[in-house]
C-alpha cells in the first residue's frame, strides 16, 4: 500500500504528553471475602469479540493473570457482537450479570443501578494514564460508570494522486475547499470518480451528523450539556450536506449507501475523498492516501467501546481488590499495547500510545506470525484521540436524536423539510 500522512492535528506533539456481578455474579473461594489481597476470588469477565483470534489472545492473558495472582481465577468468555446485548440482558434478568463486561454503551445499566463507579476500582495511577477525552467520554451525571478498552476515530482520508491531476495540491482544510475541491474532481474526471463519500443512511447517518455539525461550530448539545439540535451552526452544516447531494458531487445514494463500499471504493481508487475510520484503506490498496484533520474546527469523532464492572452488595473487599488487579495487568503498558495491534485498535492510555508510536513493529496483529505493527500510523492516529469528541450516549434521549438527525439529514436532502424545520421539530421533541 502506497500510503503517507500529513500532520493530523498541529499539536501533534501531544502524543508525547500526554468491568463486577450483583448477586450471582463475583463469588470468593474459601475463607472470607473480606481477605487481603483478592485470595480466593473467581471474576466472571464477558468480552466482546473482535475478531478471529480474540479468544486465543484471552486465553493467554488470563493464563498469565492467574501465574501471578495467585487466589484469583478469571472466568474469561468472548461473546460475539451480533449475541452479546442479548446474552448480557438474559444473564442480568437472571440475576446472573458478570462482574466485568465489555460492550459499547451502560447507561441503561446505570439507570438499573447495575454499575460501580469506576473510581471504586480504577488505581489512581491507572486513572491518570487514560487520555483525559476517553476517560471523561464515561462521564454521567458527574460520574464515571466504566472505563475505555480501546479507540478508534475518524478523519479526513484524500487520494493525493487524484486531487493532483485535478490541480488541487493539498487536502481542503475549509468546507468551502471542500466543496471546490469536489467540483474540480468532477471537472477532472467525469463520472468515473466520485469526488466525495457521504454516508446518511441509518448505519451511520448519525457520525455525518457530528462530522458536518461539529466543525461547522455546532453540535449535538450546548455547553452545558442541553440539547442544542437547532443552533444556526447546525443548520448551516446540514445545508451543506444538501449541497453536496444537490451538486453531485457525493455518491448518488448516501440514504443508503453504508460506509463500507465507500471504504472500498476509496481502496480500489474510485472515490477521491472520504471521512472514515483509521482502518478502513484496504491492505492491498496501491492508493496513494494522505490522512488529514477534517475541515472547519479540525473535531474528529472519538469511538470507544467500554469495561465496566457490575455491583455485588454481598461481596467483600476481596472482590474489588482484584478488580482492581485485573484492570491494572490489562492496562499494563507492553500488555495492552500488544491487544491494542492484535485487535487492530488505538489505545486509551497515554502510555501504550507513545510506546505505539516508536515501537508497533514489535507487536503482532491477531492470527500472525510476523511483527507487522505500524509506529507511523499508531503515531499518525494516536495524535488525533486527546482532542476527539463523542456522542452524548450517557443522555436518556441519546437513541431517539440518533435516529432523528438520520430523518433530519435525508429529510432536507430529498427536499421534503428545510434544514430549519426539521432541527426544529426534532429540538423540541427531546427538549419538552
Amino acid at each position: 500500500m502506497k500510503r503517507k500522512f500529513i500532520s493530523v492535528l498541529l499539536c501533534a506533539a501531544m502524543i508525547m504528553t500526554m468491568l463486577a456481578g450483583c448477586g450471582g455474579g463475583g463469588s470468593t473461594e474459601g475463607g472470607s471475602a473480606e481477605g487481603g489481597s483478592g485470595d480466593g476470588v473467581t471474576l466472571d469477565i464477558i468480552i466482546s469479540q473482535y475478531g478471529n483470534y480474540t479468544q486465543d489472545w484471552w486465553t493467554e492473558f488470563e493464563k498469565n493473570f492467574e501465574e501471578a495472582n495467585e487466589g484469583i481465577d478469571l472466568n474469561i468468555e468472548i461473546v460475539s457482537w451480533n449475541d452479546i446485548y442479548s446474552v448480557v440482558n438474559t444473564r442480568i434478568s437472571s440475576d446472573e450479570q458478570p462482574d466485568i463486561l465489555n460492550i459499547s454503551g451502560f447507561a441503561d445499566y446505570v439507570a438499573d443501578d447495575l454499575l460501580m463507579p469506576a473510581e471504586d476500582y480504577v488505581s489512581d495511577e491507572l486513572k491518570a494514564n487514560f487520555i483525559p477525552s476517553f476517560w471523561e467520554s464515561n462521564d454521567m451525571d458527574g460520574t464515571i460508570w466504566a472505563i475505555p478498552i480501546l479507540a478508534s476515530c475518524r478523519a479526513l482520508f484524500c487520494n493525493m494522486e487524484l486531487l493532483k491531476k485535478a490541480g488541487v495540491e493539498n487536502p481542503p482544510a475549509t468546507w468551502d475547499e471542500v466543496l471546490a475541491a469536489c467540483k474540480a474532481i468532477q471537472e477532472e474526471y467525469g463520472s468515473d470518480i466520485v469526488p466525495w463519500g457521504l454516508d446518511i443512511s441509518t448505519d451511520e447517518g448519525q457520525a455525518a451528523f457530528s462530522y458536518y455539525t461539529w466543525n461547522f461550530g455546532g453540535g449535538f448539545v450546548d455547553e452545558n450539556g442541553d440539547w442544542d439540535l437547532n443552533s444556526e451552526e447546525n443548520v448551516k452544516a446540514v445545508e451543506f450536506i444538501k449541497q453536496l447531494y444537490e451538486a453531485k458531487v457525493c455518491n448518488s445514494a448516501p440514504f443508503t449507501d453504508t460506509r463500507y463500499p465507500l471504504q472500498d471504493a476509496f481502496s480500489a481508487g474510485t472515490l477521491a475523498m472520504m471521512i472514515g475510520p483509521m482502518n478502513m484503506v484496504a491492505s492491498d490498496s496501491e492508493v496513494d492516501y494522505v490522512v488529514a484533520d477534517l475541515p472547519g474546527e479540525k473535531i474528529p469523532l472519538g469511538v470507544c467501546d467500554q469495561l465496566m464492572a457490575f455491583k455485588d452488595e454481598e461481596a467483600g473487599e476481596a472482590r474489588t481488590e482484584a478488580i482492581t488487579k485485573f484492570f491494572d495487568a490489562f492496562y499494563e503498558c507492553e500488555t495492552y499495547s500488544d491487544y491494542m495491534v492484535y485487535e487492530g485498535f488505538l489505545p486509551a492510555t497515554q502510555d501504550a500510545s507513545d510506546n505505539l508510536a516508536t515501537n508497533a513493529e514489535k507487536y503482532k496483529v491477531g492470527g500472525s506470525d510476523d511483527a507487522t505493527g505500524d509506529s507511523e500510523y499508531f503515531k499518525t492516529f494516536c495524535a488525533v484521540l486527546p482532542t476527539c469528541q463523542f456522542y452524548p450516549m450517557q443522555k436518556a434521549e441519546w437513541m431517539d436524536v440518533r435516529n432523528g438527525v438520520i430523518d433530519v439529514e435525508q429529510q432536507v436532502c430529498e427536499g421534503t423539510a428545510s434544514a430549519q424545520e426539521a432541527l426544529d421539530k426534532l429540538q423540541e421533541s427531546v427538549a419538552k
